[in-house]
Formats: C-alpha cells, sequence, structure tokens
C-alpha cells in the first residue's frame, strides 16, 4: 500500500476541488475580472507589437492546423492545447506588462492564465464537436474565473514566506504548481490523479533563475513562464492517461524535494488558501520590472521638480542620484556595466529611472529594443552611471508586511550647485490595490493594449463578455481573433 501524500500536496488538491467561493463577494469577482482583462490586453499588446515574440509562436511543424485547437489571442494560430499555453504564457510575460506579486519569493500570477485558457477552450471546442466528452466544470466564464482565483491564491500563498530564489531556482515553478493543480481539475482528474500530478510537478527539474540576474539575463525570462505553463498542462495529461505520482515526491530521503533542492524543513505558509492573492496583486501600468515601478514614478516626479526649477541638463547638473528601495530590488535589478540587450534593460533599476529623469514619464516597451534611441543614448548610459541604490530594511520589512504590502523607493537628487531635491518617496504606485488611481490606469492601459487590433466596438464587446457568467470560453476567445487586415501571424 503506498503512503499518503505529502500534506502540502493534500492541501492545494483540497483546496482547488472543494473549497467554494463566495458567490456573493462582488470584490473578489471584481478582482478577477480586472486581472483578466488586464491579461489578456498584455497578450494582445506583445502580438501587436513584438516581432521577436511572434517568432516563438505557431506549431511545432510549420502550417500544421489543430482542429478545434486553442486559438492564440491577437493572431490567426490555431494550436494543440500545450502549444497553447505556451505561446499564451510569452504573450502575458514577454514584454513585462503583466501583474506581479512580491514577498519572499516574486512572481506573476496571470503566468497562469496561460495554460487555463488554452485548456478551456480547447475542452471547450472539441466538446461541442463531440470529439471529447466532457462532464467536469462547465467550460464557462464563471469556471475561468474561479480556475483563475484559485490558481492566483496558489502562487501567492506559496510566494509569501518560500524564498525559491535562495536556492537558484526561477519563480516559474510555482506556475507549474498552480497551473497543474487548477487544470487537473479542469480534466476532469480524479482527487487522486491531481495529488500525482502535483508529484510530477515536484519531481521535475526546476529552471535556474540565472537568465533574471546580472549580466546574464536573457529574454528567455519572457518565455520561462509559459514553458510551465505547458508543463503543468502536459503532467496532467499524462496523469490522465494512466501515469501514477509519487506520495512522498516533497519528504522522501534522501531524494525528496525538500531534502535535495529546497531544505529539509520544508514549506511556510502565512495563512489558509482563500482567495487574498486575487484582490493584492500588482497590476503593472508600465511594462517595468515590479520592484521598479515605485522608483520610476519617484523619478518622474523629480523630473517634473527638478525642470520646474529651470534646469534642463541633467548630466551636467546631476552630481548624483540615491534611490532608496527594497532589498528584493536591490538583490534583482540593481545592476552596473553593459547592458546587452531588452530583457537586460528592463530588469535593470538605473536604467528605468534614469530614462524615466529624462523622458519625465515612465518607460514603453519600445525603449528598452535594440537600435532604439534609449537603448543607444549615451545621456541615458551617463546618467545610469550617476545612480547609486541603497537596499533599505525598512522598506523591505513593509514589503513582506502582509498588513501592509507596500513596495517602496524613495529618490533624492543632488546637484552639482550643492542643491538637492528632497526625496520623493512612493510606497503606493500605481496599480497597486491601495492605490485609489488604480481602477481608471487600469482600465486606460487595457483599452490602449486592445487598441493596437481591435475598434472601441470590439473593446465594448470583451468588456461586457467578462460579465457574462455563462458565456462559453470558445466564444470569448473568438473575440480576440483579429481581422486579416490587422493580423500579423
Amino acid at each position: 500500500m503506498s503512503p499518503p501524500y505529502d500534506q502540502p500536496i493534500i492541501n492545494i488538491v483540497d483546496y482547488v476541488y472543494y473549497y467554494h467561493l463566495d458567490e456573493n463577494d462582488e470584490e473578489m469577482w471584481k478582482c478577477a475580472r480586472t486581472v483578466l482583462l488586464d491579461t489578456i490586453g498584455c497578450a494582445i499588446e506583445t502580438a501587436a507589437t513584438s516581432e521577436s515574440c511572434r517568432r516563438l509562436l505557431g506549431p511545432v511543424i510549420e502550417n500544421t492546423i489543430v482542429p478545434n485547437g486553442f486559438k492564440v489571442p491577437g493572431t490567426n494560430l490555431q494550436v494543440d492545447p500545450l502549444k497553447g499555453a505556451f505561446d499564451m504564457g510569452v504573450l502575458i510575460r514577454y514584454l513585462d506588462h503583466n501583474d506581479a506579486l512580491g514577498g519572499a519569493e516574486w512572481g506573476h500570477p496571470s503566468d497562469n492564465l496561460a495554460a487555463i485558457i488554452s485548456v478551456m477552450d480547447w475542452l471547450s471546442r472539441t466538446s461541442q464537436t463531440e470529439q471529447t466528452s466532457h462532464q467536469g466544470p462547465p467550460m464557462t466564464m464563471q469556471t475561468l474565473l474561479i480556475a483563475l482565483v484559485k490558481a492566483y491564491e496558489i502562487q501567492g500563498c506559496y510566494q509569501m514566506q518560500n524564498a525559491f530564489n535562495a536556492y537558484g531556482m526561477d519563480h516559474v515553478v510555482l506556475v507549474k504548481l498552480a497551473s497543474a493543480a487548477v487544470v487537473s481539475w479542469l480534466l476532469e482528474l480524479t482527487r487522486e490523479q491531481a495529488m500525482a500530478t502535483l508529484s510530477h510537478v515536484w519531481m521535475d527539474g526546476h529552471p535556474s533563475r540565472l537568465y533574471r540576474t546580472g549580466s546574464n539575463t536573457i529574454w528567455r525570462k519572457g518565455w520561462a513562464a509559459g514553458d510551465a505553463a505547458r508543463r503543468a498542462v502536459q503532467l496532467a495529461l499524462m496523469v490522465q492517461q494512466g501515469q501514477d505520482g509519487s506520495p512522498e515526491s516533497l519528504s522522501a530521503r534522501p531524494f525528496g524535494f525538500w531534502e535535495r533542492t529546497f531544505g529539509e524543513n520544508g514549506f511556510i505558509f502565512p495563512r489558509a488558501f482563500g482567495s487574498w492573492t486575487v484582490r493584492n496583486v500588482l497590476i503593472k501600468t508600465m511594462p517595468v520590472e515590479g520592484h521598479a515601478i515605485s522608483a520610476v514614478e519617484a523619478a518622474v516626479l523629480q523630473s517634473r521638480l527638478y525642470r520646474q526649477r529651470g534646469f534642463v541638463d541633467p548630466v551636467g547638473d546631476v552630481e548624483s542620484i540615491t534611490l532608496r528601495t527594497t532589498e528584493a530590488a536591490s538583490l534583482i535589478i540593481d545592476k552596473k556595466g553593459p547592458l546587452r540587450n531588452a530583457a537586460d534593460r528592463d530588469h535593470c533599476i538605473q536604467y528605468v529611472v534614469a530614462l524615466a529623469f529624462l523622458k519625465g514619464s515612465p518607460p514603453e516597451a519600445a525603449d528598452y529594443f535594440d537600435g532604439g534611441f534609449w537603448a543607444q543614448s549615451e545621456e541615458l548610459e551617463a546618467l545610469r552611471a550617476k545612480i547609486v541604490v541603497q537596499a533599505d530594511s525598512g522598506l523591505q520589512n513593509d514589503y513582506l508586511n502582509l498588513e501592509k504590502k507596500s513596495i517602496g523607493a524613495g529618490m533624492t537628487v543632488h546637484l552639482k550647485n550643492g542643491l538637492e531635491l528632497p526625496e520623493v518617496l512612493i510606497e503606493y504606485p500605481v496599480g497597486h490595490a491601495r492605490n485609489p488611481e488604480t481602477p481608471t490606469a487600469v482600465q486606460e492601459k487595457f483599452v490602449r493594449n486592445m487598441g493596437h487590433l481591435f475598434s472601441a466596438a470590439d473593446i465594448c464587446r470583451t468588456l461586457e463578455a467578462v460579465q457574462d457568467s455563462n458565456m462559453l470560453i470558445s466564444d470569448f476567445m473568438e473575440l480576440f481573433v483579429p481581422s486579416s487586415a490587422t493580423s500579423r501571424l
């Protein structure tokens, strides 16, 4: 007789399969619809503007069309659910514009929508044509929102006090974990099969976060979450076909995940699973690594104060810039020396702060591209060299405090004439749940992103669709197939 599954695996599966989300919790459902729209908008923005991303999309074998497959938003591609999870994950994540959540680990809960949406669209289409007989959760908007909330919550609870980065692992391990759990439910796997799927997640080798670090930062950081979403779907489908799990994949000695990879004391959880994460995620209003957003807002304000004083030559006038920020920001995005590509630039806090100060406005995705004006700007490089990053334990404590959950950064400008522009401190940037400007800014971002490929009438239909709990996901995804005149793929 097999031993019981490790308790963390049991807890996730019982939450996904049995936890009831309050139908009358309007705040939770509103937050879920908001992050869904934001994530779709990010995918459309990427499909419309990023040539390098588009090269990653589509079937493995060129010109393959999968009958009743997943329709990749912003394109005319139709692929199997594994490639669909990858493609959707790449579109969501590639420009670093999707939502974020900090903690001892950091990550992007909306990455999970890649697996959820691709599987639901595929199941919706194949069940309508009787290609498959699906008796599980209905493939409707309501089910999508439930899956979204629960995937967010799994990833969020694991991120708060478990630093996978301390062991060199990338945070997308949690995308694979949360996605595998909710996809198991969507696919009608039994409770035992769902636990087997999660055991395979922990038995996998996990990506090194090298590709997000220092001079080794490369574009893989933009497709790593899609890769994790694809693997989550694959593992669930393999278990559905009869593969067994290993109940002690976490706790087994000497080769379980805890002892060999993470530390034998296991995981720490600040609270039981509920719906906290979807209410507290940071929705980015600019394509900037999440830990730098407050610093960018501070830089825009300081730029305005600088110019109001009649100064016009930042490189000539500025002696230095002191940037006080979280220890997490210092660890991840404090970079000196050459920046080799767009992925390197958008993960450099000095670059985005210098850019915002010079522009007087937040960065845009094109500001990072090779050959672009700012990527080649000697003025930006000169100002970047004057920025000193200081990790502040107080800001870090507030960042980790679940009651405060700020993401603070303070910027002080020291001028060569001896004057000092006092510190501008931003604790809750636009996009944070506690910033009153967030709802308006997020809606403007969605309309702007959708406007790359769709009309105002199309956007209105999308806004109405997310309010329709009974809408089939296959019908919902049809809203994001562009006309031949606007499609890039």
